[in-house]
C-alpha cells in the first residue's frame, strides 16, 4: 500500500505517507500555556505506530493569538522547554514532528488574550461564538502597521523557539479564517494601504521573515478556501486565487504546502476541479492532502499523483494505532467526540 510506504521529503525520512493533521485539543495550562504532561505520550505513541509526520495542534505565538481556553504556546521559555519533551519522545521513535504556529486574529475575545482586544486587518466583528467558552466574538482592533510588524516578529520568535525545542519544522497556519487568512479575504480585509491593495503581502512577509531565520525548507504553509466563521464563503475565481498564492510560495522558496478542504474529492463551487487537483496544475513540489480522507481514498489520491502525503484528523484521535490497524486489516474505531475529545491519549 503506497500510503504505508516510506517517503523522503525535504531531507526528512518518513516511515509512511500518513500525516497527523493539526487538531485543537485544549489541554494546556490556561494561565501559562504550558502543555499537559500527557501530550508527550499523545504524540509519542503515534510516532511509535508509524505515522510519517505529525503536525501539532495550533500553538499560539503570543497571548493575543489565543482564541479559546487551554491553547498551548511557544513564546515563553517555560512553554518551549515543555515542548522539548514532546519532540524528544517523537524522535526516539524516529518520527517527524512539525509545530503549527497559530494566530486567530478576530476570532477571539479579550477573556482569552489577557485583556487585549483581538486583532484583525479591519474592524469587522465575526459572527458566532468562541469555542468552549461561548462568548460572542468581540469587535477587533484594526491593526496598525506597527501591529503588523510586531506579529511578524512574533511568528519569527515562535519559529525560532520551535527549532530550539527540537521540532523538525513549522507550519504557518494561513487557513480557516484566522488572522493571516483574514488578510487574504475580501470579506475581512477592507484596508486601503499596501496590505489591502495586496492582500497576500502579510503572508509573504511572514514567510520571508521566518524563512530567513530558520530556513524556508523548514516551513509548511496551510491554507484553505473555506473559513470556519463564514460557512458560505467561496472563492469567486479559484484559479486566480490559487495562482496568487502559489506565486507567494515560490517567491518565499516554500517547499511544502498543506491545502485544507472539508471534502477532498468535492469540486470547488466555482471550478470543476477539486482544490488539490487545481493546485497541482501550478505546484510540482510536495503537497499534503487533507479533507475527510479514508485510507482507501488517500491511496487513490497518492497513486494519481494529486498529493504526496495524506493527512488524517479524527481517525487518529480515535485510533492511536491507526497504521497498525491498516496493516493488519483491523477495523478502525469510529470517532466519537464525547469520548475522544474529552481525553488526551
Amino acid at each position: 500500500m503506497n500510503l504505508l510506504s516510506p517517503a523522503y521529503v525535504n531531507g526528512w525520512k518518513l516511515k509512511s505517507k500518513v500525516v497527523m493533521a493539526p487538531m485543537t485539543r485544549g489541554f494546556a495550562n490556561n494561565e501559562t500555556g504550558v502543555i499537559h504532561p500527557d501530550t508527550i505520550d499523545y504524540y509519542g505513541q503515534r510516532a511509535r505506530d508509524g505515522i510519517g509526520m505529525m503536525i501539532t495542534e495550533g500553538i499560539a505565538i503570543a497571548d493575543e493569538a489565543r482564541g479559546t481556553i487551554g491553547i498551548p504556546g511557544i513564546y515563553t521559555f517555560e512553554q518551549t522547554d515543555a515542548w522539548h519533551n514532546v519532540t524528544s519522545a517523537v524522535h526516539k521513535e524516529e518520527g517527524i514532528i512539525i509545530a503549527q504556529l497559530w494566530h486567530v486574529g478576530r476570532l477571539s475575545h479579550s477573556y482569552f488574550t489577557k485583556g487585549k482586544k483581538p486583532l484583525a486587518p479591519s474592524p469587522i466583528q465575526a459572527n458566532g461564538l468562541t469555542h468552549k467558552v461561548r462568548f460572542p466574538y468581540e469587535m477587533p482592533k484594526e491593526m496598525t502597521k506597527s501591529d503588523i510588524q510586531l506579529v511578524i516578529k512574533q511568528f519569527v520568535h515562535a519559529a525560532k523557539n520551535a527549532m530550539s525545542a527540537g521540532f523538525d519544522g513549522v507550519e504557518i497556519h494561513a487557513a480557516h479564517g484566522y488572522l493571516i487568512d483574514q488578510f487574504l479575504s475580501t470579506q475581512t480585509n477592507f484596508r486601503k494601504d499596501e496590505y489591502g491593495r495586496n492582500r497576500h503581502l502579510f503572508l509573504e512577509e511572514i514567510l520571508l521573515a521566518v524563512g530567513e531565520k530558520i530556513g524556508a525548507d523548514k516551513i509548511i504553509v496551510r491554507f484553505s478556501e473555506h473559513k470556519d466563521d463564514l460557512p458560505l464563503y467561496v472563492w469567486e475565481d479559484p484559479e486566480t486565487e490559487v495562482q496568487k498564492l502559489i506565486d507567494v510560495f515560490h517567491r518565499a522558496d516554500i517547499k511544502i504546502i498543506h491545502p485544507s478542504a472539508n471534502e477532498f474529492f468535492c469540486p470547488l463551487t466555482h471550478h470543476p476541479s477539486i482544490l488539490h487537483g487545481l493546485i497541482r496544475k501550478y505546484w510540482n513540489k510536495t503537497m499534503i492532502g487533507v479533507g475527510n480522507l479514508s485510507p482507501e481514498s488517500a491511496e487513490i489520491a497518492l497513486r494519481n499523483g494529486i498529493v504526496d502525503l495524506a493527512a488524517f484528523g479524527r481517525p487518529l484521535l480515535a485510533n492511536p494505532d491507526f497504521v497498525h490497524r491498516i496493516k493488519s486489516s483491523s477495523p478502525l474505531i469510529p470517532y466519537q467526540p464525547k469520548i475522544h475529545l474529552e481525553q488526551l491519549n
